[in-house]
């Protein structure tokens, strides 16, 4: 047995510096049922100093308007466990037609209750400031949406100038499901919707469908830009941030 009182000990001073953080933190809010968008985020944001920090909130396994609805009163909550007391410069919503039926000004409200003046980002949020950076207005929408959900996001889309010309869906409303949606897929499927005159780019919409690492082998087959929710809103939250370096790795989009 070990005698503590002759055992040597000594308290040691110590300099700090500013973390993993030193550019910028980010607040991430994740469904309870997503298995997609923390993988994509920390392959997006593999920046020296930038750091993302997530919570999860509750969320339905079928995602309909009404569920979709009753998950506005858990936002905040979420976002209060995201590093108490520590300084976020951007907090980003990760659910793209959650955000469409609560409504993005709503979403964006839930947050700054919690977080007073912090710049806020969603996936439908981040993919029009996309759209508009790359001078594109009509748009195909690929999604895993039921019927009544595609008609929501085409209503929105339109209402913010752009045009949706195309829709192309998997049709599936389980969440747990559309995270296994494969790669080949995701391809046919993009190059079959985006390859009509009236298409000037893809938005392939839902944080659960894995994109990232596919987004620019599809983007030179097509000819086209190609967005995701994810992606999209891991640029989107960069540039809030003021983090602007290029990663054309990820795809047209991280080059502006």
């Amino acid at each position: 047995m070990t005698d503590n009182q002759s055992t040597p000990y000594e308290i040691l001073p110590f300099t700090m510096d500013a973390g993993v953080m030193s550019r910028a933190a980010i607040g991430l809010v994740v469904l309870a049922t997503d298995q997609t968008m923390e993988y994509e985020w920390r392959k997006i944001i593999d920046i020296p100093g930038v750091a993302f920090f997530e919570a999860r909130m509750p969320s339905p396994a079928s995602i309909t308007p009404e569920t979709l609805a009753a998950m506005e009163k858990d936002i905040g909550g979420a976002v209060e466990t995201i590093l108490p007391g520590v300084e976020l410069k951007v907090v980003a919503f990760g659910c793209t037609s959650g955000a469409i039926v609560i409504g993005e000004d709503k979403v964006f409200e839930g947050i700054r209750k919690v977080r007073p003046g912090v710049a806020c980002t969603s996936p439908i949020t981040a993919a029009k400031q996309g759209f508009e950076k790359l001078g594109v207005k009509r748009i195909a929408l690929l999604t895993p949406y039921v019927s009544s959900l595609n008609h929501l996001f085409k209503d929105h889309i339109d209402a913010a100038g752009l045009q949706i010309t195309r829709i192309s869906t998997f049709n599936h409303a389980d969440d747990s499901e559309v995270a296994r949606i494969d790669a080949a897929s995701l391809k046919n499927a993009i190059l079959d919707v985006g390859r009509h005159d009236d298409v000037e780019a893809v938005f392939v919409s839902c944080t659960s469908l894995r994109m990232c690492e596919l987004t620019s082998e599809v983007e030179q087959l097509l000819g086209k830009p190609v967005v995701s929710s994810n992606s999209a809103m891991a640029w989107h939250a960069l540039r809030l941030a003021g983090v602007n370096d290029p990663q054309p790795q990820w795809g047209k989009l991280f080059e502006l």
